[in-house]
């Protein structure tokens, strides 16, 4: 039993790492994203929505404190990977001008929201994978639906 809850949450650990980073890679792509000339903060919108939305999936999935946290973590790798300079010179997120302040608006806001997201997993109430159906209660009284 203890090796398919292993095996089970190994899965969920793997497909929780790969939305994440998927979801973060894109985010980071989203910031230089123009309309018409006017630059369009969707990446913003996207972290908190997706770091609030996967920790909470991740753990109502998984039933697993640990693997919520995940999602949260493995963002921020990704972003703050993105703000390294590579060889060629090439700098995703960058810190100048009006990209630079959705740039940093991303970073704090998408930490918010993964802090957010793990705070309420890390603070609800434990919880089994799967809760059982509730039973009715029994009834009361002699069954005759008078009351004396």
């Amino acid at each position: 039993m203890r090796l398919l809850r292993a095996l089970d949450l190994a899965g969920w650990s793997v497909t929780v790492l790969a939305a994440a980073a998927w979801m973060a890679l894109v985010e980071v792509f989203w910031l230089p994203l123009r309309v018409a000339g006017v630059l369009l903060p969707l990446s913003i919108a996207a972290a908190v929505a997706g770091n609030l939305l996967l920790t909470g999936a991740a753990f109502r999935l998984s039933g697993s404190r640990a693997v919520a946290v995940l999602p949260g973590v493995t963002w921020l790798v990704v972003v703050l990977a993105a703000m390294n300079r590579r060889p060629e010179g090439d700098l995703l997120v960058v810190g100048t001008g009006a990209l630079g302040v959705v740039s940093l608006a991303f970073l704090l806001f998408g930490v918010l929201g993964a802090a957010v997201g793990v705070g309420r997993v890390l603070a609800g109430p434990r919880r089994p994978r799967f809760s059982p159906p509730e039973q009715a209660p029994a009834p009361a009284g002699s069954g005759t639906g008078g009351a004396r």
